[in-house]
């Protein structure tokens, strides 16, 4: 019974095989020694129990991919946004808030149009959204799987990472939008050393001369234009893997993603606090448009100037019931 149960596998194996030919099919191998397994580690290639298929059986470079973003990128990048927070809250306590030298003249000036405020605050929910999924996805798993357990923590990331993957393109339609639209606004003009020299107006008594944008809102520009299009190239490289990206491919796009939006968040951070808590008025201007004429004398004087300057060369122009665009293309500099 045993010899023909023998005969009749020895039969029908390659039969078998011939039906499902991508099936695996055991090999019987030598001593597995030291260099057997310095050979693994190595990643070198050999053929598999598939048909047609070489691989090697360590992924060497997935494994590279994990150190870099577990060992580097994960505690890199909590250092650098807790430091960030840290360092802005031990300036407001030893500086407090950058406040107006003079009582408000109650002239309001138009700063940014109902269009541009629109751009500004559509572009800032898409980022904070990308970047409150993005926390979750490097981070959240040591804090909410341990508080709410396995099936809640499943859910929750896969929402967090559709939202993510749904964002980000959003975002970066709209980030070259707002771009493209401040761009003749954010070009460095020499001004600008100056003001970073005199460390940007945020110490009280020092107000460098800025135009309409001055050289820390032109920088935050410029990382955005820089850092931020390599986290759009990036993300888009991971969002969309049908373009012949290898593995190697897309662990090093995440590598690369994950660094430049942690640098974004981190200088995001102090782009938030000068615009809210940091600075009197700033908020304001966002919010409404307008911003009285002592905050743009103090903060932007040149800027001010150009107003003025063209407000007097066309005494007919009425500020009061222009509409906002055209209102805002006489304040504009040249």
């Amino acid at each position: 019974m045993f010899l023909c149960l023998m005969l009749a596998s020895l039969w029908l194996a390659p039969q078998a095989l011939a039906a499902n030919p991508d099936g695996e099919i055991g090999q019987a191998v030598g001593t597995v020694n030291a260099d057997t397994w310095r050979q693994v580690k190595d990643g070198e290639n050999s053929i598999d129990s598939r048909h047609d298929s070489n691989y090697s059986l360590i992924n060497q470079s997935g494994e590279t991919w994990r150190q870099i973003r577990n060992r580097w990128i994960s505690p890199g990048g909590l250092i650098a946004l807790g430091g960030m927070l840290a360092v802005l809250a031990i300036f407001y306590l030893l500086v407090g808030r950058n406040d107006l030298d003079h009582p408000r003249s109650g002239k309001l000036m138009l700063r940014w149009t109902a269009l541009e405020r629109a751009m500004h605050w559509t572009l800032a929910t898409l980022f904070l959204t990308l970047a409150i999924t993005g926390i979750n996805l490097l981070w959240g798993k040591f804090v909410f799987r341990n508080v709410f357990g396995d099936v809640f923590w499943a859910n929750m990331i896969m929402a967090t990472k559709v939202i993510h993957n749904y964002v980000g393109p959003l975002f970066s339609i709209m980030l070259i939008l707002v771009l493209a639209k401040w761009l003749k606004l954010n070009l460095p003009k020499k001004h600008d050393l100056e003001w970073f020299r005199q460390g940007g107006g945020m110490m009280k008594g020092k107000h460098p001369d800025a135009g309409f944008a001055n050289g820390g809102e032109k920088a935050w520009y410029w990382i955005l234009a820089t850092v931020g299009l390599v986290v759009i190239a990036s993300g888009l490289v991971l969002d969309f893997p049908i373009f012949g990206q290898t593995r190697d491919n897309m662990q090093w796009a995440n590598v690369f993603h994950g660094v430049a939006s942690l640098m974004l968040i981190a200088v995001s951070f102090g782009h938030i606090y000068i615009g809210t808590a940091g600075t009197e008025g700033a908020f304001e201007g966002m919010k409404t448009g307008y911003v009285d004429e002592t905050w743009a004398k103090q903060h932007h004087n040149l800027w001010y100037d150009e107003v003025k300057q063209a407000e007097a060369a066309d005494p007919a122009s009425d500020p009061a019931t222009a509409p906002d665009d055209s209102l805002a293309r006489q304040q504009r500099p040249n």
